[in-house]
């Protein structure tokens, strides 16, 4: 089976290393309020802009500033690494992330070091899939995790077995032909269900 698999938020905790660095910016840098939108339902990785309502030019600023410190610091989500490394004894593990490269190229370097460092194990590293259902049609995807609502949605109409990783950001979304798994122990065991033909 061909696993297809997210980075920001699916195996990491983003979210939790993002959101201080957007109040600093928000507070420091373009002295605004830190109040933020709430209750906010992300239905893509642009939450961060809307909840502090910047514009374009400073959402741009934001991702130059902090974009490379961001994911060299985010934290593994727990047991994680360990499902994994269970899930690539008898499948491919390929990494489908949107992140993308910045002007200095040292995205794509960065992520892979801190992949080396938390010791996730994988096949193949795909960066830049803004379409994730294209990278999974190319890749022979089989089953896929993310933690986008959209992504998810868009890769389920492809008849791709999808599950989606809950978060704060993504519960009021549902669809039937998408599983919400709640940790890695938990996508192990719906992985375990699809290979004994019970889902």
């Amino acid at each position: 089976m061909n696993i297809g698999i997210d980075i920001d938020d699916t195996i990491s905790d983003t979210y939790d290393t993002m959101f201080p660095y957007a109040q600093k910016y928000t507070i420091e840098d373009l002295k605004k309020s830190g109040r933020i939108n709430k209750p906010y339902e992300a239905i893509s990785h642009k939450y961060i802009q809307f909840m502090h309502e910047w514009n374009q030019e400073e959402d741009k600023e934001f991702w130059k500033r902090y974009y490379e410190q961001l994911i060299s610091e985010v934290k593994v989500k727990a047991l994680a690494v360990e499902t994994i490394k269970k899930l690539a004894e008898n499948n491919k593990i390929i990494l489908i992330t949107a992140r993308w490269e910045n002007d200095k190229g040292t995205i794509y370097p960065t992520t892979i070091k801190w992949l080396k460092d938390n010791n996730i194990v994988y096949d193949e590293l795909i960066i830049n899939s803004d379409d994730k259902l294209k990278t999974a049609k190319e890749y022979d995807i089989d089953l896929f995790i993310d933690d986008s609502f959209d992504n998810c949605k868009r890769v389920s109409s492809g008849d791709i077995k999808t599950f989606i990783m809950d978060s704060r950001l993504n519960q009021s979304f549902n669809d039937e032909n998408i599983t919400r798994v709640y940790s890695w122990p938990h996508i192990y065991q719906e992985y375990e269900k699809i290979v004994k033909g019970e889902a």
